[in-house]
């Protein structure tokens, strides 16, 4: 090719990567914003509080609604198979201590995705329709897609947990914060674009290179 078309291809190439960067940084502004005004509905009741585990203050949390009356049950989805209720209530700390029937582990989930199957099976066994969604502020927007996506029929209410309530969690770095914003941002990208991806590349044997990223990443 001569000198001049390189050139040519060259620049056209750093323009699409500007592009490309540009577009991805709008994304991410756009993601943080989103994810720290999520409008909060603090009043409905649902049929169950869902909490996944992963984050600070989320079990604490999901036990403050259910002691509010917001729901019969709470789930606790992505329990380590060697926790059981009672350490889980111990390390929340929680007082007054809840009626111990009203809370179901779940322990067959590993990742977001999971916990969304997880969840979805245990509704359809209660014969619920309406959850009370709890988990970190970063992580509700993949929550919620994935959880949309496997319950599309259940009304999804979404309460986004804080360290303090109120704003991000203060004992963690600026920097820090900004790697955990970025990766899960990432991570949203891909489970957006998962269903296109598993039509691009149909199951034969073979998952996407998507599927087969996305299953590498945990919460």
């Amino acid at each position: 090719m001569p000198p001049r078309r390189w050139k040519r291809a060259l620049r056209w190439l750093a323009y699409g990567a500007a592009g490309l960067a540009l577009a991805w940084g709008g994304g991410l502004a756009w993601f943080v914003h989103s994810s720290l005004s999520m409008a909060q509905d603090t009043t409905t009741a649902t049929d169950a509080i869902v909490v996944l585990t992963g984050g600070r203050l989320r079990l604490e949390a999901g036990l403050d609604l259910l002691d509010a009356g917001k729901a019969q049950k709470l789930f606790i989805s992505g329990v380590n198979p060697r926790v059981d209720r009672g350490e889980l209530l111990r390390v929340a700390a929680h007082r007054p201590a809840p009626d111990a029937n009203r809370i179901v582990l779940g322990y067959a989930a590993d990742n977001t995705l999971g916990n969304a199957h997880e969840t979805a099976d245990w509704m359809r066994q209660e014969g619920y329709r309406s959850l009370r969604l709890v988990t970190s502020w970063y992580h509700m927007p993949r929550s919620l897609l994935e959880f949309e996506r496997a319950m599309p029929e259940t009304r999804i209410i979404a309460d986004p947990v804080f360290a303090n309530r109120t704003e991000p969690d203060p004992s963690v770095g600026w920097l820090d914060l900004a790697l955990l914003t970025v990766v899960e941002y990432d991570k949203y990208l891909a489970t957006l674009i998962r269903p296109a991806a598993t039509v691009l590349w149909p199951r034969a044997g073979h998952a996407s290179p998507i599927e087969t990223t996305a299953s590498a990443w945990r919460r």
